[in-house]
């Protein structure tokens, strides 16, 4: 490796400190002898110097480009056989359509010639296509060229239907570069036009029309996604490869200037020789040794299985496997249990039969009363009875999630409630009462946080939870009925 230290222009810099930090990391985590001699760099980003000294500050990068040409190895490329290219990436342009992205393996690629195109899991057939435009990054931009040999990083256009994985080969002489299988999506969240009584206040694109030509225009880019209508217009069902992945698109749309409203995720089952079966995650933790149990207490309660506990200096690596839907509203349980010191990564392990049921969310909502403006006293009779999401000032409506109830019901709160003016109290006295910080929720948050009857209303400003049935006194037939 080569360990880089960033940041020594700042007057707080810890060199030497940070760089011992470093070699204790490695140790802990078992690191070779040839790894703890790695060489160690003092780079600014911001002015663009690298320097091996740590007191003394560089002049340029070539320190660090130095170190990179002696340490890592030149890939072993065949320049003179026949053209190769794997595509890893997927770039969109409405006027020349996909573009794949990827390094040419072997032999070179040129503008105007004919390739074929297939993959390695065989799962289209190999076809014939031309190579229209190619460009090669320099910097931020794209810079066209009339040809590219191995080891280039290119974009081409002009290939119909080429997707991530696939092999694009010399006509004639095709064969397939080795790739993983992208994994089937195992978690669907329906999406649909924000219908609440504050739709339209701050998004640019608000109708179905708008929010289906954005994910049909996605699925050009990302492989792993799913869009299918359902019954009605102004829904449709997304669906990818965990709450993160559905979270990226979320964001990138609000960004962009849509409203939309998102359900809880759910996870898509399979019918396999009869029996229900769901999809099961591998799950990798890295935790200190004493928060050991604090993460397997919580994850036995969602039905995973421990397969290995190996430790790794003073830490702990547990593998599990998990179910993909007990891994919903977990990742905040874990930052909490290890004290931010935990870490968890994920990938899909395949299918196995259905385990049983796995309590989503033991708390309940505090419920707005009335649509307003929260105020100061309404804040501080509420706080006494959940913890609070919203600030004094905050609009809301009838049916928004304003906070969470330690109980399991929910309980509907009023927010706006003005303290009444008499005789002996002044309006002004409500300056007197303290309020507590509320939780403020990042989408993440609000998805892991909302219930299978509650959605997530999202706009390019904010992010609130409602209740799908507005009115209080709809809710209450609804479950006298129940």
């Amino acid at each position: 490796m080569i360990v880089v230290i960033n940041k020594i222009d700042r007057p707080d810099s810890r060199l030497n400190e940070v760089g011992d930090e470093v070699l204790e990391l490695l140790m802990d985590l078992d690191a070779s002898d040839e790894q703890l001699d790695s060489p160690i760099l003092y780079c600014s980003g911001r002015d663009g110097t690298a320097s091996t000294q740590p007191n003394t500050a560089g002049e340029d990068l070539i320190p660090l480009f130095d170190e990179v040409l002696k340490y890592i190895p030149a890939p072993e490329v065949d320049e003179n056989g026949a053209m190769q290219m794997l595509v890893s990436a997927i770039d969109y342009n409405e006027y020349v359509g996909r573009i794949a992205i990827g390094r040419v393996e072997r032999g070179e690629i040129k503008v105007n010639q004919d390739v074929t195109v297939g993959d390695f899991h065989k799962t289209k057939k190999e076809y014939r296509s031309k190579v229209v435009t190619l460009y090669q990054i320099e910097g931020l931009k794209r810079v066209p060229v009339d040809s590219a040999k191995a080891g280039d990083i290119v974009c081409v256009s002009g290939l119909e239907n080429i997707t991530i994985g696939d092999t694009i080969a010399q006509f004639g002489e095709f064969e397939a570069l080795p790739f993983v299988k992208i994994s089937e999506p195992t978690v669907e969240m329906t999406f649909s036009v924000n219908d609440s009584p504050f739709a339209g206040r701050d998004g640019k694109f608000v109708t179905s029309r708008q929010i289906r030509e954005r994910l049909f225009r996605e699925l050009l880019k990302d492989v792993s996604l799913r869009v299918s209508e359902t019954d009605t217009t102004d829904s449709f069902r997304v669906a990818g490869r965990g709450e993160m992945h559905l979270s990226i698109l979320i964001e990138n749309m609000r960004r962009e200037g849509y409203e939309l409203s998102v359900s809880t995720p759910r996870v898509l089952y399979k019918e396999i020789d009869g029996k229900l079966h769901e999809p099961i995650e591998r799950l990798v933790i890295d935790v200190p040794e004493n928060c050991v149990g604090a993460v397997m207490e919580k994850l036995g309660s969602r039905k995973a299985e421990l397969v290995q506990m190996t430790p790794v200096g003073s830490r702990m690596r547990l593998e599990f496997q998990i179910p993909a839907r007990g891994l919903f509203g977990y990742r905040n349980e874990f930052l909490t249990a290890t004290k931010g010191e935990g870490i968890m990564s994920s990938v899909f392990a395949g299918y196995e039969p259905y385990k049983g049921e796995i309590p989503r969310r033991l708390t309940g909502s505090l419920v707005a009363f009335e649509t307003g403006e929260s105020v100061t006293y309404g804040l501080y009779n509420a706080q006494e009875r959940g913890e609070l999401f919203i600030t004094a000032g905050t609009p809301v409506y009838e049916g928004m999630i304003v906070g969470a109830s330690p109980k399991a019901e929910d309980l509907v709160v009023n927010v706006c409630k003005r303290k009444h003016l008499t005789n002996t109290r002044a309006s002004g006295s409500d300056d007197a009462l303290r309020l507590i910080t509320p939780r403020r929720l990042s989408l993440e948050d609000a998805l892991e946080f909302i219930a299978d009857d509650e959605l997530l209303e999202v706009t390019p400003k904010n992010i609130r939870i409602r209740k799908r049935t507005l009115s209080n006194q709809l809710r209450a037939k609804e479950r006298a009925k129940l």
